[in-house]
């Protein structure tokens, strides 16, 4: 390795994800990733128990990303880690082991938007979007679209303006009683089910924003009507109903990314966050793309969820920048883009 190559250790804990990968001149070595199971029994993700075993995690995670790397902590030129946003107590854990690890080794801090992170995991690998493009950002705390002009200069043009699409999906999934995460799992029901099934009413919001919680509360009162006439309703119909609120939620989505493109004249669309993963919304994406002509860019998975590679990037473009932070830095449980 040269004395001017750039390498970075980014660090991501925002919520139930233990993540650390090195990068060296914009090319990503590695991406470890310790994922919590401790939260299934819970029915969702406790802040607690996510920063207990974010503090258990960190330091083997970091360990492997540094040793399978085959650069040495010395030869480090800066750490990144998310500064937000994400749940308080795991943020913390990341943060604090940044300050201390670089105060260590004398090396720069990199604060990093998760959010942004997200969007710059298209540019771990190829093909890689040209500028301007729009995103399409789908997790289970944002739903977002954001016009891309430059690595560092993002703009939100639409966003939820209550529940994200991921929290829609285990919201209606816990309603069928299948148990958390339940996206996933609506996901791989809804291939042997019938799109068409039921009808679930499309909520239409102002401009390019969002709103997914009318969803959640229309399953609730229909299933509530339905398992009154027959207590094995969701049972018999379990596929066709995942089916149908899935192809609705994607319809919410690809509605609004339409009339953005349309608004933006922009061909190049890109889609990231742990939705991203979800083969309805991949398959739907690439027949649109296919019949309006865009150019598609779809992260491999293991970048869609939350992970340290996309943390990476940013950190890659930031450092070229020069943007660092003081050791007085603090993390953000809501940051904007």
């Amino acid at each position: 390795m040269g004395t001017n190559d750039i390498s970075i250790l980014a660090i991501e804990s925002s919520c139930d994800e233990t993540s650390a990968s090195i990068i060296v001149n914009g090319k990503v070595l590695n991406n470890i990733v310790a994922t919590q199971s401790v939260h299934e029994k819970y029915g969702g993700v406790v802040p607690e128990l996510a920063s207990r075993a974010h503090q258990e995690n960190l330091i083997p995670v970091i360990q492997e990303a540094i040793s399978t790397s085959g650069i040495s902590k010395e030869q480090l030129s800066a750490v990144a880690f998310t500064r937000g946003p994400g749940l308080m107590g795991s943020l913390l854990v990341g943060v604090s082991f940044a300050k201390a690890f670089a105060r260590a080794l004398n090396i720069p801090l990199i604060d990093i938007n998760h959010m942004q992170a997200h969007v710059l995991a298209h540019f771990i690998e190829d093909p890689k979007p040209s500028f301007p493009f729009i995103c399409l950002t789908v997790s289970g705390g944002h739903t977002q679209l954001v016009l891309v002009k430059d690595h560092l200069d993002m703009e939100v043009i639409g966003e939820t303006q209550d529940d994200a699409v991921g929290e829609a999906f285990d919201k209606t999934a816990k309603l069928l009683g299948l148990p958390y995460p339940g996206g996933p799992l609506v996901d791989k029901y809804a291939k042997e089910g019938n799109p068409k099934a039921f009808t679930f009413p499309i909520t239409r919001m102002p401009g390019l924003n969002y709103s997914f919680s009318g969803i959640k509360t229309a399953v609730l009162y229909y299933l509530r009507d339905r398992l009154q006439e027959n207590p094995n309703f969701i049972e018999q119909n379990l596929p066709d109903l995942c089916a149908s609120i899935q192809y609705t939620l994607i319809e919410m989505l690809l509605i609004k990314l339409k009339e953005a493109v349309k608004q933006y004249g922009v061909k190049e669309i890109a889609i990231a966050g742990g939705v991203s993963a979800n083969s309805g919304l991949r398959a739907a994406l690439t027949e649109l793309s296919r019949r309006k002509g865009w150019n598609l860019y779809i992260p491999k998975f293991e970048y869609c969820t939350d992970n340290a590679a996309m943390i990476a990037m940013a950190a890659h473009y930031k450092y070229l920048k020069g943007e660092f932070v003081g050791m007085d830095v603090t993390p953000l449980a809501k940051m904007k883009l």
